[in-house]
């Protein structure tokens, strides 16, 4: 993928964004292998793939229960297809939900959103591309391309898959040679470190990972007036719908009702469609059961009396557009026998048909880094107020006749980063949320804890939940908002990804201001001032003497050759006059602001304090170089003066002249 840390690591991942690397066209390289290449090296040397990344050693199937020498690992063997059966397949007859057996992984919830992939074609074959096979040009070697945090990656494996007792451990097809489900779970564990990261989650992860879309849940007996609204605008984007019905016991597991409903079964909603019947309109809803059997046999259902009643060729129409395993009911009657209905969202680059409705979509990489970044939630109104902030502004409402409200309509979803790759290392999802926050039309100032402490939330996302990803849908009417996303508890560090869904025209930009500095000219200086400066520059030169009449215990000889050297205008490698008082009067500045934002008087600040001071000496930063100078100059999160003083003189210098090439500084700046 992207290399990692560092200013020039962002700079160029940003470039490679800006030229499409991560789009559906051009997926990134997973670990930097070339499918193609990599074959092509296999079929011109006859050797068989190995996959060096993720060999078929131990360590690749987990750490805790699949660890290494564990009683469930002992005895595992890694063999090719072309070792356990004499004609093996890719696919065979299409890809179907019996291709999807679970083995001894708690992976049920990525083989069910893999199942309803398949009721797809379009979208499986976005993840498993065509063309890959046992018999023309096989090297061993086999790839699948998901989607991670707002970008497509292309995963590449050899085909050695995990076997005991003669049969795969995991994921298998009820055919017993054909493979691709075996091995999509294996390129699926491969992106997060290992298969045992791979055990419980939530389907809609799936999803999101399989179409790039995002996800909303609701839980029937709450839902919203407008559900169907949702649900018809959904079917219009070509969005991904599944309903369930909870169960309340193990016993309950795919139960059958006495009206042929399965419990705890994944279902499709495939369609709506309002009739008249009776003298009234009709709200019905189409469910699919992936099992292509066991369909509702209440009312509405396929042979029931309902249809009698309803127009002859409105009837054949919507007869005819069934499948096996499809059937209708009424929506006040879906909305007391299912429990839960989640809608995965596609965007535009997974829709090619221009005939569907499209969101508008935003996307924003942040970070929360301790110290600078990782503010907490507004139970923590000291440090809320540093967290990450974008603003948006929606420009257009609804237009649905129906609603009178004066509104737009849009959904903002927080994802963190990588976290199932931390599982190994005993680290699992933080708790994360949202809040949004009217602000008028304001300049893009990154907002100050007061302003919080004066102002309620206009929206928040539903919960703060140890979810990988947070997703709400809201209306507010047009105007300017400003989001925060944060950790629960202040501290906690990840990467994140924001994205905000609009049905209209909106803008989002992240919150960020540059610098602003002043200089002073030789009018300003005074003879007695003159007068020192040549005593101290006729002794020793000026390094060593920068702090003598400064109450500290004085800067290292390398912090004043720092200063000598950035604030050295001419280029002589020593100070002159004007340049020894620009120092000098900003010392002394910057000596009483340490003072005031040390507030135990230990002679050090905290991260945070040094956040605020550097407010206070003039340099408006954003979150990204806040991290930086955090990283760079503070020892165990605390700052001394000697770092505090380097820190900023860098800064002066480093933005007053512009130093470094302007689209650098564009990119340090969000």
């Amino acid at each position: 993928m992207y290399p990692s840390g560092g200013i020039s690591a962002t700079i160029y991942t940003n470039r490679l964004r800006a030229e499409g690397m991560g789009s559906k066209e051009q997926a990134v390289a997973f670990a930097n292998q070339d499918y193609e290449a990599l074959k092509q090296q296999c079929v011109e040397s006859g050797c068989l793939f190995e996959d060096p990344c993720f060999p078929a050693e131990p360590p690749s199937l987990g750490f805790k229960e699949l660890a290494p020498y564990s009683s469930k690992t002992r005895d595992v063997e890694w063999m090719r297809p072309t070792e356990l059966t004499g004609d093996p397949q890719f696919i065979i007859g299409g890809a179907t939900r019996t291709d999807i057996c679970q083995g001894a992984l708690g992976d049920c919830w990525l083989l069910a959103a893999i199942a309803s992939l398949t009721l797809n074609e379009k979208l499986l074959h976005r993840v498993v591309p065509h063309g890959q096979s046992f018999q023309d040009d096989y090297a061993g070697i086999f790839h699948f391309q998901f989607w991670q945090f707002g970008e497509w990656v292309d995963v590449v494996i050899d085909d050695r898959l995990p076997v005991k007792d003669g049969e795969l451990m995991f994921v298998h097809s009820a055919e017993g040679n054909e493979f691709w489900s075996a091995l999509m779970e294996k390129a699926y564990a491969k992106l997060n470190g290992s298969y045992e990261a791979l055990s419980g989650g939530s389907t809609t992860e799936g999803f999101e990972d399989f179409t790039g879309g995002v996800s909303e849940m609701y839980e029937l007996r709450r839902a919203p007036k407008d559900l169907y609204r949702i649900i018809g605008k959904a079917l219009d984007r070509g969005s991904l719908l599944g309903c369930s019905i909870d169960i309340t016991s193990a016993f309950d597991m795919e139960a059958v009702t006495f009206k042929k409903l399965v419990k705890g079964h994944a279902y499709s909603v495939t369609g709506l469609k309002e009739v008249e019947f009776r003298g009234k309109i009709e709200r019905l809803i189409r469910i699919r059961n992936p099992w292509g059997q066991v369909e509702w046999t209440g009312a509405w259902s396929d042979n029931s009396p309902e249809w009698s009643e309803i127009d002859p060729s409105e009837r054949e129409d919507l007869h005819l557009k069934m499948e096996d395993g499809e059937f209708w009911m009424s929506f006040a009657e879906f909305m007391r026998q299912f429990s839960r209905l989640e809608i995965c969202n596609l965007t535009p680059d997974v829709l090619s048909d221009d005939a569907l409705s499209h969101w508008n979509t935003m996307k924003f990489y942040g970070t929360w880094r301790k110290g600078s970044t990782a503010g907490g939630c507004r139970n923590h109104p000291n440090t809320f107020w540093i967290n990450p902030q974008y603003k948006i502004t929606l420009l257009e409402e609804d237009d649905d006749p129906e609603d009178d409200e004066v509104a737009c309509s849009f959904l903002v979803a927080l994802m963190q980063k990588d976290r199932r790759r931390y599982r190994r290392h005993g680290q699992d999802m933080h708790t994360i949320g949202f809040a949004l926050y009217e602000v008028g039309r304001t300049s893009n100032v990154h907002l100050k804890k007061n302003f919080f402490l004066s102002s309620a939330s206009c929206a928040r996302s539903d919960t703060f939940i140890n979810l990988r990803e947070v997703s709400t849908r809201l209306r507010l009417p047009p105007g300017e908002y400003i989001i925060v996303p944060s950790t629960f508890e202040p501290g906690k560090e990840a990467d994140f990804v924001l994205r905000v869904f609009t049905e209209k025209q909106s803008e989002t930009q992240y919150v960020s201001f540059a610098c602003d500095f002043k200089e002073i000219t030789e009018d300003d200086i005074d003879d007695s001032f003159k007068s020192m400066f040549a005593q101290l520059a006729g002794e020793v030169g000026s390094e060593q003497h920068i702090y003598k009449d400064l109450k500290t215990d004085g800067f290292s000889m390398e912090s004043c050759r720092t200063m000598v050297n950035l604030m050295d205008k001419d280029g002589s490698a020593r100070l002159g006059l004007v340049e020894f008082q620009i120092l000098w009067n900003k010392i002394r500045k910057w000596l009483i602001i340490f003072r005031q934002f040390d507030l135990d008087k230990s002679g050090a600040m905290s991260s945070y304090e040094m956040r605020l001071a550097v407010e206070a000496a003039g340099f408006k930063l954003n979150n990204t170089l806040h991290q930086i100078l955090v990283a760079r100059y503070a020892e165990n999160e605390m700052i001394d003066f000697d770092n505090f003083i380097c820190c900023l003189v860098k800064l002066e210098a480093m933005f007053s002249k512009y130093i470094i090439p302007i689209w650098l500084y564009m990119t340090m700046c969000g």
